[in-house]
């Protein structure tokens, strides 16, 4: 894709799945990639992998739901690569628990609370100005499918996520003239790791059966989205979300 060539980005949540994926691809692409997980082995073991392929990496620990640990990857990034063109917030979690409105605990949705929104109004308030300082850039978010389908079995994990799409929104108002582009990915049903482990196969059977593709989704599908969204290629899109699901959830 155009013009992801020496540009700098972060990859929250990086260490396995989506995250990994993406900066993997980000890479490729010939990006400068700074991954951060609260695993922080796993951030490096990703931005080792990277190297040993001739790409530009660095891996970190981050705990995304603190502003300190926040703005000190957006610092390394800066320290390390000059800058910073792009902030893919990917942080998702906190779903134990998480039940229907009457029964689901206030400290369950506390924490969805803090890893699903916070999070990503941290991540903003950290990599704004250094993007606003390039010229312009991208703030890419990472909500889910969940956030609009409507679950009767679920409350705290689709409100929380639903909050990532009102704050893009704000910030391609807010800061579009200035050159920054904020935009959501939705994924729907993807075989990450961490989905394989707590999936059945009968789960996954019916999931494809539900779906109009001829697969399920994979981290590199949510990939590829995210890195047209960081490139040249995308860059008339702003305030949007979009649902990367194979059809489960088709939507205007």
């Amino acid at each position: 894709m155009r013009g992801l060539n020496g540009k700098v980005g972060i990859v929250a949540g990086g260490g396995r799945g989506i995250g990994a994926a993406t900066a993997r691809r980000l890479a490729e692409e010939g990006a400068h990639v700074v991954i951060g997980d609260l695993m922080g082995d796993w951030a490096r073991e990703v931005a080792d992998d990277i190297k040993s392929k001739g790409g530009k990496a660095l891996g970190v620990d981050l705990n995304g739901t603190d502003a300190d640990s926040q703005a000190a990857i957006v610092a390394a990034a800066v320290e390390t690569f000059g800058g910073l063109d792009f902030y893919h917030s990917n942080l998702a979690g906190g779903t134990e628990g998480d039940i229907d409105a009457l029964n689901c605990p206030v400290e369950v949705l506390d924490k969805s609370f803090a890893i699903n929104t916070k999070s990503h109004f941290l991540a903003t308030q950290a990599a704004l100005p250094k993007i606003i300082e390039r010229g312009g850039g991208a703030m890419i978010y990472t909500s889910s499918g969940a956030a609009a389908g409507g679950a009767a079995w679920q409350v705290a994990y689709p409100m929380t996520k639903n909050a990532i799409h009102a704050l893009a929104r704000h910030v391609a108002s807010r800061w579009g003239k200035q050159g920054v582009r904020a935009n959501v990915i939705c994924p729907g049903l993807v075989l990450t790791e961490a989905v394989k482990q707590h999936l059945t196969d009968d789960y996954v059977v019916k999931g494809l059966k539900a779906i109009p593709h001829t697969r399920l989704g994979q981290p590199d599908d949510i990939a590829a989205a995210v890195t047209f969204l960081a490139s040249s290629d995308g860059e008339w899109v702003n305030g949007q979300v979009w649902h990367v699901n194979g059809g489960t959830l088709q939507r205007d």
